[in-house]
């Protein structure tokens, strides 16, 4: 990425946003919306759910998305985290994965675009952020099926959908062998 003459780091695949949100990291250790810990729920939550950004009380806010040419809006944790898997950052790929794993209200097709995004940038042997999508869907699956965009990527196929299927399955035999325990006395 580096010409020695230029004195110029040129990444022309890579969105404005992401590269910020990974600079940031490296000199700061995180990147907005910061991490936060409510040591009072015992539990983390992103900055710009917890401090306000004027003096009425409002919060600042930030969309959870970026938009990617070619695909459209995905969540920008995702994006960060294959950003770090591309460049070697591990510590980056945990924070990118728990903040990813405290947004809601994200609408379905985002999520959907978002999963497909992280199975084409991320290697196989990598499941971590594969398996957040999964688990997501699996929970979540009501609400896939009555939006009809499920139907329309699962039309699309490829290896995220097998491992829905697997991982669909595996829920349901869980969910059997749960109702299958003879009670105990």
């Amino acid at each position: 990425f580096f010409e020695a003459n230029a004195r110029r780091v040129y990444l022309p695949d890579e969105q404005p946003e992401v590269v910020s949100a990974v600079l940031e990291y490296l000199y700061k250790g995180d990147y907005y919306p910061r991490l936060l810990r409510d040591k009072r729920h015992n539990t983390w939550v992103l900055q710009d759910i917890t401090e306000p950004f004027d003096k009425n009380g409002g919060h600042r806010g930030i969309d959870p998305t970026i938009q990617i040419v070619g695909i459209g809006s995905v969540l920008r944790d995702t994006a960060v985290y294959c950003a770090a898997e591309k460049f070697g950052l591990e510590k980056l790929k945990g924070l990118a994965l728990r903040k990813q794993g405290l947004q809601s209200g994200i609408e379905v097709g985002t999520i959907l675009r978002s999963a497909r995004y992280a199975y084409e940038h991320t290697p196989d042997n990598d499941s971590r952020l594969r398996a957040h999508y999964l688990a997501l869907i699996i929970r979540s699956r009501k609400t896939f099926k009555r939006s009809g965009t499920m139907q329309m990527e699962m039309e699309i196929g490829g290896k995220m959908f097998f491992d829905l299927f697997v991982a669909m399955c595996n829920h349901m035999d869980d969910m059997v062998d749960l109702t299958q325990v003879p009670p105990s006395h």
